[in-house]
């Protein structure tokens, strides 16, 4: 008797995704006017990701009416789209960046400390609105040969800095990166390139890169 197959079934396996986002961040004014991934995934990354969440949320507002009610209309209020991730490494960028910094403005290194002999440091009490940077996360699919990439031109880091030390556990120190209008509507800081997509994108590519 041969086995006859139930329930939805997987159409394109390869488009199944598997795994932790790159996460890279740069600076949101010399690079706003790209809409293709730009930054350099060595020197901009972030390193090792203990997870990765998209999230991109909408408020509908609902027009009812009769006895008993029906809808009649449903309008779009608000839409915002943020990153949440965990990173691994603890590194004066890193820290620098979960703090609302831009690293690559301030000149953080990747590095523990600048040099032998030598002390960087992260002010504490005296905190100031985000700075814009931009972020890109790297998905590649486990065929290697694809990516989707989600490219936010101008984001805030707004997560409070959390950094639990345990014994035996890594720290992953939670961070979240949200997407702010990009278009070029901004008296300062926008550009027309997003004028259809103000929040940012998500493409798909193949693995050499390019926006589709």
């Amino acid at each position: 008797m041969a086995l006859t197959r139930t329930g939805p079934v997987t159409r394109n396996a390869q488009s199944v995704a598997l795994g932790l986002a790159k996460i890279l961040v740069g600076p949101s004014a010399t690079n706003i006017a790209s809409t293709a991934q730009v930054l350099n995934e060595t020197t901009d990354s972030m390193g090792a990701m203990a997870s990765t969440n998209f999230v991109s949320e909408i408020e509908y507002w609902k027009l009812e009416s009769g006895f008993p009610m029906l809808e009649d209309l449903t309008l779009p209020l608000r839409e915002t789209a943020r990153l949440e991730c965990e990173f691994k490494e603890i590194t004066l960028r890193n820290l620098a960046i979960a703090r609302g910094i831009d690293a690559d403005e301030e000149d953080y290194p990747h590095a523990m400390i600048a040099g032998p002999g030598e002390e960087d440091e992260i002010n504490l009490g005296s905190i100031k609105a985000p700075d814009y940077v931009r972020m890109e996360a790297i998905y590649t699919y486990p065929d290697q040969q694809h990516q989707m990439i989600i490219v936010f031109p101008r984001a805030n880091v707004t997560s409070s800095v959390e950094l639990t030390l345990a014994a035996e556990d890594n720290a992953n120190v939670p961070i979240t990166f949200e997407a702010k209008r990009a278009d070029s509507g901004l008296t300062s800081g926008g550009n027309e390139a997003w004028d259809d997509a103000p929040l940012g994108k998500i493409f798909f590519a193949a693995v050499s890169g390019g926006s589709p």
